[in-house]
């Protein structure tokens, strides 16, 4: 059985992230890592956008990040997505960054809070999705 808790996606970098060198800007790396977010999300059978046209949102509220190496133009990267921690109206993420010859570029953690888009407050997941993190959680 494979864990649901981990997923790797695949993005190349594009020329247009990268600064003169050749080199992925800073700033390109939280996009990584929402698009590898977002098909975790999907892997696990949860459309984003089906949770926000149901009126929840999912912002973040804290993202470190850790450079070790260089990502670089036209380089395919594997984003790991790890699933750490659930709580009532929280959700925390690990990622790992790896480039083609498996070098661990960067490492980075989020913390998202689950959002009723009509009353701007923290809420409980929507129950579908409760329910499948409770069980993953309990793996």
């Amino acid at each position: 059985m494979r864990d649901l808790k981990i997923f790797d996606t695949q993005v190349r970098v594009r020329y247009a992230e990268t600064d003169k060198m050749g080199v992925v800007y800073h700033g390109n790396y939280a996009q990584y890592f929402e698009i590898a977010r977002v098909e975790w999300l999907r892997n696990l059978g949860v459309s984003y956008k089906s949770m926000e046209d149901a009126g929840v949102m999912l912002p973040v509220v804290s993202l470190t990040m850790n450079y070790k190496k260089s990502a670089k133009y036209d380089d395919i990267l594997t984003v790991r997505t790890i699933l750490v921690k659930v709580t009532a109206v929280k959700i925390e993420f690990d990622y790992e960054l790896f480039n083609e010859q498996g070098d661990l570029l960067t490492t980075a953690n989020s913390v998202l809070v689950f959002v009723n888009m009509s009353t701007g407050r923290p809420c409980s997941p929507p129950e579908y999705l409760k329910n499948k993190l409770e069980t993953l959680m309990s793996v």
